[in-house]
């Protein structure tokens, strides 16, 4: 608990123990009003000030005005039926303070997990100039800097390691437990805690748009995207508060006055009475706090996991979410490809990567990096004579006294020489040595461990129709989602195709479904915009489609797209539950209230009572299952 909450504790104690001792002393008359009336202004300033401070602005009908009333009406009934029975009218308050009480640590609880996101940012960072290591603001390292970054100190901004090695604690970042290793060469993000070693770090970004900082904007923002249950219970309340005033007016009024005409006795004691339970149990409270802070608990709990939602309005979406579209590389898979064999090969399978390794050193296509990484040995550069690159079909090198060509279909046609079709899927590398056909390389992006659960997963919980969009050919992109379980596959797509597909395929959606598109590249970007939510692979994906998702997924783990779509789900579920809990016994009290058949008491669960358990309900949105 904070002070202000401790405060509030000590108070609804200090009240309740006096209320008590009062309600038992042997006092009446005055003495026993006055006596009352200082639990109640202990338990209640604070509301009586909201109350008179809103009238003045003109700002009446609030939850404030309604106690108010209420509480003081219950003072005037018990001064004029001469019983002295005041209790009411301090429990009344006193209740109130009590739910108030349980929604401040609630929404404690909630700001405390996205607290845990908003550490994420360094204060400073470690600077290397002319002078040795200088202690500066992060706004001020530029990109091309030099940082070092000891063990237990966060990282400031995103960079490459350029010397040491170390594991990195990202859990703040990707709710991953398990440490990530880095060595030279290896991107790092921001907001990553240095677990084991120093290590040297270029920057490769301002401040201000490094993955903390994003991250920031991004949790700082979420709430101010309000959703449509949350837009609805804001009308709600501006039109209902006045409408119940009116209603308690009516009730308090009209009878009396047909009891008049009709030449019975008014009673206006007994319908006042009913009119002050009447408001006591109309303040929707209840609505009014439990709504948003679901939404809000619901944000933090996934914020927590490493699922950034960027606002309420997209959490309510997810929910609805049937179709679900998925980019191919680097969102499926893992977008790093690996040799996956050798074929027809003339010579020894690892003399072959040997020659196709250091011929192939001089490029920076991933698919050499791939086949020096197969290599797995320190490159002997020496070895390497002449070489050229043939754009769109390969390399030709002289490895030391052999020609060495490595490349596609059309690098052989190139150099006239016959070569062996692969029928398996993947890219495939041929190579000839001094002229003469010596097998191919085959390689192809690999899956990543947790896509087919998580498409299976998605299935479920209820998505009709899971589709791939790919730029990869036709044989690679079919035999993915064959192995992944995907319903439809689109192959060999440009930028603006994706888009093309995505429209086609939400024209055919059902009204009230929505479609969700999940991607990491630069080419992803216009899709991610146009799909009624967009899920970006935020770890390794590009700032444009990390801007452009209304959702990140910051580990890149596709199982999280399937707990997003569950945890707004069960978001959801809670919200209409408060909703439907709330508007029942509401409008079951008041029906009792205006028959006569609820008393103070009633009013008090119907208001606080109901208050506190729709504030429970909604803490269950931080649990991410």
């Amino acid at each position: 608990m904070n002070k202000k909450q401790k405060k509030s504790l000590y108070r609804i104690i200090i009240a309740a123990v006096l209320t008590a001792i009062f309600h038992f002393l042997p006092v009446s008359g005055v003495l026993r009003l006055i006596l009352f009336l200082i639990p109640y202004i202990i338990i209640g300033y604070d509301i009586l000030k909201k109350c008179f401070l809103g009238i003045i602005h003109g700002q009446v009908f609030d939850e404030c005005f309604l106690m108010t009333v209420a509480t003081a009406g219950a003072f005037v009934i018990a001064v004029i039926d001469g019983t002295g029975d005041y209790t009411e009218a301090v429990a009344v308050m006193l209740f109130y303070q009590t739910g108030e009480l349980f929604e401040s640590i609630a929404v404690g609880k909630s700001r405390k997990n996205i607290s845990g996101l908003m550490d994420i940012r360094p204060d400073s960072a470690r600077l290397e100039t002319e002078n040795g290591l200088e202690t500066v603001d992060p706004d001020e390292v530029e990109v091309g800097s030099v940082i070092v970054v000891e063990p237990g100190e966060k990282i400031p901004i995103d960079g490459v390691v350029i010397s040491g090695s170390s594991s990195l604690n990202t859990s703040a970042l990707t709710g991953e437990s398990l440490p990530r290793d880095c060595k030279e060469g290896d991107e790092v993000l921001s907001g990553s805690i240095n677990i084991s070693g120093e290590i040297r770090i270029r920057t490769s970004k301002p401040f201000g748009e490094s993955t903390a900082s994003k991250i920031m904007d991004l949790v700082e923002n979420s709430s101010s995207r309000k959703s449509r249950s949350e837009k609805f219970i804001s009308k709600f309340a501006s039109v209902y508060t006045p409408a119940v005033c009116i209603g308690a007016l009516c009730l308090a009024v009209l009878p009396p006055l047909v009891n008049l005409a009709a030449g019975s006795a008014p009673l206006w004691g007994t319908w006042v009475y009913r009119a002050l339970i009447f408001l006591v149990i109309s303040c929707p409270c209840a609505l009014v706090v439990s709504i948003p802070l679901s939404f809000f608990a619901g944000l933090g709990g996934a914020g927590h996991e490493g699922i950034l939602i960027k606002g309420a309005n997209y959490l309510e979406t997810l929910s609805k979410v049937k179709t679900v579209v998925f980019d191919k590389t680097g969102t499926l898979t893992k977008g790093t490809f690996d040799v996956k064999g050798i074929h027809h090969g003339s010579m020894d399978d690892s003399k072959l990567i040997e020659y196709a390794a250091i011929a192939e050193c001089p490029s920076s296509h991933p698919i050499s990096k791939s086949i020096r990484s197969a290599y797995g040995k320190k490159i002997d550069r020496s070895r390497l004579g002449i070489t050229e690159e043939i754009g769109g079909k390969g390399m030709i090198s002289y490895v030391d006294t052999c020609k060495v060509a490595v490349g596609n279909d059309k690098l052989m046609d190139h150099i006239g020489v016959g070569y062996c079709s692969c029928h398996s899927v993947g890219t495939v590398v041929h190579m000839a040595i001094d002229s003469e056909y010596a097998g191919h390389i085959l390689i192809s992006d690999t899956p990543k461990e947790t896509s087919k659960a998580a498409v299976k997963e998605l299935k479920k919980q209820g998505v009709e129709e899971t589709v791939m969009l790919t730029g990869d050919i036709d044989s690679v992109g079919k035999e993915t989602a064959r192995d992944l379980g995907l319903d439809k596959v689109y192959t060999e797509l440009l930028p603006a195709d994706k888009v093309e597909k995505t429209e086609m395929l939400l024209s055919n959606m059902k009204k009230g479904d929505t479609l969700a598109f999940v991607g990491d590249g630069m080419n992803d970007a216009p899709v991610l915009s146009r799909a009624d939510v967009g899920i970006a692979m935020g770890a390794l994906g590009s700032d444009a489609a990390i801007e452009a998702a209304d959702v990140v997924i910051m580990d890149d783990d596709p199982m999280k797209v399937a707990v997003a779509l569950k945890h707004s789900k069960r978001c959801m579920g809670i919200v209409y539950e408060n909703i439907y809990f709330a508007i029942g016994i509401k409008v079951l009290c008041l029906i009792l209230g205006a028959l006569g058949f609820a008393n103070m008491w009633l009013a008090i669960f119907a208001d606080v009572g109901v208050l506190v358990i729709c504030i429970l309900n909604a803490v269950r949105a931080l649990k991410v299952r």
